[in-house]
């Protein structure tokens, strides 16, 4: 599957590699970008999406399988409907040498949907669907509490998911310039405003300590 994913590079440069060793081009990429907005599509229409023939889109989709590019299929439900309505992020701060524990006791949650560890003030953060405000204050106050490598932790309920996407690739925003999304202004220099002007919306000028207590007695 290597080699003749390797040798069918039609769609452009290599953009990554992963895996045992498939180089992901630009095609493998457009296949990615169509299985993104319908995982059932036949390989006849994903051949078609892409503009190569049938033979060499089953070949690169199957090379995606095996290489684990693809890891595989599942459904989206919507959680309302399924009962789910109340989603809440919950940030743990775990205690350090009890690492091993933490893990293994959220392995055994099924409302925990999403765990990652975090830098900043919290080690973790978790996602859970419940049904209701009630279920996630028992979870958080009788079953995390309830773990000692647990050290603290901070609920923070989610008032709408605005965005979810199933994933992202590579070249994204380089599509969206293309469809004419406005690129961030180049920084320039400008002057430095003077004493007791205003500064631009969403700038900061720092002060030194001496230069700050002279313009205090300027002032009095």
């Amino acid at each position: 599957m290597t080699e003749i994913s390797g040798n069918s590079g039609s769609g452009g440069g290599a953009a990554g590699r992963i895996g045992i060793g498939l180089e992901l081009d630009a095609t493998h990429l457009k296949i990615l970008e169509v299985l993104r907005d319908n995982g059932r599509v036949s390989v006849s229409a994903l051949a078609e999406r892409v503009g190569i023939s049938r033979a060499n889109a089953y070949t690169r989709f199957e090379a995606l399988r095996a290489d684990g590019v693809i890891r595989r299929f599942t459904a989206e439900i919507d959680h309302q409907r399924a009962g789910l309505g109340i989603v809440a992020l919950i940030f743990v701060t775990v205690r350090q040498q009890m690492w091993r524990q933490f893990r293994a006791q959220l392995a055994q949650m099924p409302e925990v949907e999403y765990c990652a560890i975090t830098t900043g003030q919290h080690d973790a953060m978790i996602q859970v669907r419940m049904a209701d405000v009630a279920e996630v204050h028992a979870m958080v106050t009788e079953r995390l509490a309830g773990i000692p490598a647990v050290k603290a932790t901070e609920t923070v309920f989610i008032l709408d998911e605005v965005l979810r996407r199933p994933y992202v690739l590579p070249g994204d925003m380089e599509r969206d310039r293309g469809r004419g999304a406005p690129r961030r202004p180049a920084p320039s220099a400008s002057p430095e405003p003077e004493q007791g002007q205003g500064l631009p919306l969403g700038k900061m000028r720092f002060v030194g300590a001496a230069e700050g207590r002279a313009a205090l007695r300027d002032a009095t």
